[in-house]
Formats: C-alpha cells, structure tokens, sequence
C-alpha cells in the first residue's frame, strides 16, 4: 500500500519547516513549540490542531460510544484529520524516555475514526537518537507479525 496523500502532505510540513524545528539544532523546543509552528499549514491541510491545554482546546476522538450513539470516551490528538482519518502526535522529551510513542500507538488503535497514525518524534533529544530508537521499535514490532494493528499505517517523522 502506498503512503496516504494527507500523509505525504503532513510530512511536507514538518520538511519545509526543518529549519525552525530540527532537534540538531533547536535542542529547547518542546511539543507545543513545534506544534505552533506546524499549525497554520496543518490547518491549511483540513487538520484539527490542538490550541493549548485546556479542554475546549483540545482535540477530542471518540474511542467508545455509548447510548444512542453518544460518545462515552475520547482521547486527546495533537492534530487530526478527520475525513482522512489521520491522527498526529508530536513528541519531545517524553517520546522515548517516557515510552509516549507507545501511548500515542495505543490510543490511535483504540480511536474509532483513526486510519493512519503520524507520530513526530525528535532525530536527537539529550544526546540520544529518539527517532531511531522509535524506528527500531516499531521495526521489530511489524517484523514479528505478532501484533495486528487496526491502522492502515503508521508514519514516524524525525524532526
């Protein structure tokens, strides 16, 4: 299967801002830092962004419905694209260290809407290479064919 045109699309984003996001070089930005500066041309995309921290700023995709089609639970996504289904995590510190890109796989699995999930993690955080840590991750976990996951794909972009 080839690579979704909205994810293509979502990547050309984090490629035209290189320059004002690369982790070899901005060592202090953190999730919500590049998140504001990929928002304007991810909203231009069809993306739902993430504003702040507070809950009417945040994006909710529905995991459980309950009564009458009422939505009973939601996770949060830094970005998502509803009509193409593409939910996108963008990951800092935490990516690695803390394991979230394993939450953010978790809860994209379980959203009822998400098809494609883009997980932003940094090439270099404190020294260590985040991106090709998640990379060998996700390698050994599609090698081992032990886990069939609901998503039509998964994308890692180093920034």
């Amino acid at each position: 299967m080839a690579t979704p045109v909205g994810v293509l699309n979502a990547i050309s984003v984090f490629t035209a801002n290189d320059s004002i996001i690369d982790s070899h070089k901005q060592t202090d930005l953190k999730s919500n830092d590049v998140l504001a500066v990929l928002r304007e041309e991810l909203v231009n995309l069809g993306f739902e962004v993430e504003k702040g921290k507070a809950a009417d700023q945040k994006i909710k995709v529905a995991v459980l419905y309950g009564l009458n089609g009422q939505t009973t639970k939601t996770f949060d996504a830094d970005a998502f694209h509803r009509e193409e289904g593409i939910v996108m995590e963008v990951e800092a510190g935490r990516a690695v260290a803390n394991y979230q890109f394993l939450k953010d796989l978790f809860q994209a699995c379980a959203m009822q809407e998400a098809r494609h999930l883009v997980i932003a993690v940094r090439n270099l955080y404190l020294g260590k290479k985040d991106f090709d840590a998640v990379i060998n991750f996700m390698e050994t976990l599609y090698a081992s064919s032990r886990l069939q996951l609901p998503l039509q794909s998964v994308t890692i972009v180093g920034y």
